[in-house]
């Protein structure tokens, strides 16, 4: 007898649930309203989720923050949390405390801890901060006057603040790269290292030995006047360098060997952000480009001087020149009274700003090492330190008997002037950039370069800010005018660094276009970080 086995009824099929049935652009969607590390974390699961992470961080992008609240550790959580809120790849980090002599390592361990151990961070002590704040999105100019006016009861509320700046910048490589100087003895000697070592990373980087802009943060007890010099001598003139003159730092780079920055024979004199193009970055990635503006604060008064007998004074409390002049084209030489009573007849209706500088044109022959030297004409500002019956007191050394020089005062008139045209030439780049991109929303492409904005840094002079101008925010005023929303982050300093500035400066005058002038006062020095992506 025959038996028939009933076959069972299929049972329906289930869509599938797994990640993989799952639209890829939804995937796109929800890793890109990821935080930076749940998104680093998401990069990991799988080949095609990290191809999607690839496809959202494909353009330079930068993240920036300050936070004015009165617990350190509180206000350091807030700006790593808020740069940390969206997708970014570290590749560098910034981060300026308001305030001097305040411990800075504490702050460095815990920006390593949060964005990776091989990450070049550097850390350091300013006069004031810029940018928008982490709780609120408000953007503020802040400097220490204004929060000791801020906090009624100061000694129960510290003067606290604090600005991080994370970039990430595929397509170029970044790495901190320090000067170690002896605390006793020849220190040229280290400064032409410094400066090889700088070339060395750009060669082994990009194959040229100039890199695309260097971000430099100057130790308050070292000389950065030939550092500068050096610097200017050995790089390309496309190479853009920023910074802070004096002040107080810590640093760590990717190698760990380096980072041991302090001994009782050395210490770091400065630390260079060093930029450079990877000749070795994937293809289809653009380009990233450094622009870089001045809007200097300080007019000349009063004729032209010529050093007639200079004598180098060292002290306990620094290095000083005393010197006698007389005015050029006359024979008569005048002490340093004399002088300081003629340009101060002069300056009879400039009230509130008494700093005098002598603007000093020095032609120097400079060289690195063995190198062939070349003769080379540097404006050096010294800060006037007073005069008697027979000699004028410069602040530092390095000027020489017949280098001419005249006197320069901050002047806000002349420095909101400047800015006003720092911010014509950003508006017409711009523009010029907008135009760019119209052309190729219509699928021009030819001879036509994509253009757009990362972001930006001001390093600004303590001594401006809205005491100095009397109105607040102006020296954020050519970005937040040009390109609101962009993210900017500034300091005010006490020295600013800035050398090779491609966006043209109408206010310069006739010497600051003939010579060299890396270190500024009373200025402001702009940087813009642009990207052109790569032809489709």
């Amino acid at each position: 007898m025959l038996t028939t086995i009933e076959e069972k009824p299929k049972e329906p099929k289930t869509p599938m649930t797994s990640f993989a049935s799952i639209n890829e652009d939804l995937i796109l969607n929800i890793l890109k309203r990821l935080p930076a590390l749940s998104f680093a974390s998401a990069a990991c699961v799988s080949k095609s989720w990290n191809q999607i992470c690839n496809q959202i961080l494909y353009k330079p992008k930068f993240a920036s923050a300050f936070s004015l609240n009165p617990d350190e550790k509180v206000a350091l959580e807030e700006v790593v949390n808020k740069v940390l809120s969206e997708p970014i790849r570290p590749h560098f980090a910034i981060a300026n405390v308001i305030g001097s002599g305040v411990d800075l390592s504490e702050r460095l361990n815990f920006l390593a801890t949060k964005l990776g151990f091989q990450t070049p961070i550097i850390v350091s002590c300013t006069s004031g901060i810029m940018g928008r704040d982490a709780v609120t999105d408000e953007h503020r100019e802040v400097s220490t006057v204004m929060l000791e006016e801020y906090w009624v009861d100061g000694e129960s509320n510290p003067c606290n603040g604090i600005i991080l700046t994370v970039g990430f910048l595929p397509g170029l490589k970044v790495d901190a790269i320090p000067l170690f100087q002896p605390r006793k003895g020849c220190r040229a000697t280290m400064v032409d290292n410094f400066v090889m070592d700088i070339k060395d990373y750009a060669t082994s980087i990009s194959g040229c030995a100039s890199p695309v802009g260097i971000i430099m943060f100057g130790d308050e007890d070292a000389d950065q006047k030939p550092v500068m010099e050096k610097l200017d001598h050995a790089m390309s003139s496309d190479t853009i360098i920023i910074g802070d003159e004096r002040a107080q730092f810590l640093y760590r780079n990717g190698v760990e060997s380096r980072n041991d920055y302090e001994s009782s024979e050395y210490f770091s004199a400065a630390v260079a952000l060093v930029f450079a193009r990877d000749r070795d970055k994937p293809c289809g990635t653009g380009e990233i480009q450094f622009h870089a503006a001045l809007s200097s604060g300080v007019s000349a008064v009063g004729p032209r001087y010529k050093a007639v007998s200079v004598k180098k004074i060292v002290s306990g409390t620094g290095h000083t020149t005393w010197l006698t002049a007389r005015r050029e084209g006359e024979h008569e030489i005048q002490d340093g009274q004399r002088i300081l009573d003629d340009i101060n007849n002069e300056l009879v209706n400039q009230v509130g700003h008494p700093d005098l500088y002598i603007g000093v044109t020095e032609q120097r022959r400079c060289f690195i090492g063995s190198q062939k030297s070349r003769v080379m004409t540097f404006l050096v500002f010294h800060g006037v330190m007073g005069g008697d019956q027979e000699y004028l007191f410069a602040d530092g050394v390095g000027i020489r008997t017949g280098d001419y020089f005249q006197f320069y005062h901050p002047d806000p008139s002349a420095a909101l002037s400047s800015c006003s045209n720092v911010s014509k030439n950003f508006r017409n780049l711009n523009l010029d950039w907008s135009s760019r991109n119209c052309l190729h929303a219509r699928g021009v492409y030819d001879n036509v370069c994509n253009k757009e904005l990362v972001g930006g840094f001001v390093f600004s002079c303590c001594g401006r800010g809205e005491s100095f101008f009397e109105r607040c925010n102006v020296d954020s005023s050519p970005f937040l005018d040009n390109f609101p929303g962009f993210p900017m982050a500034g300091i005010f300093c006490r020295g600013e660094i800035g050398r090779g500035f491609s966006v043209f400066n109408a206010d310069e005058g006739q010497e600051e276009r003939t010579s060299h002038c890396c270190l500024h006062v009373y200025s402001a020095v702009y940087l813009l970080v642009s990207y052109t992506p790569a032809h489709p």
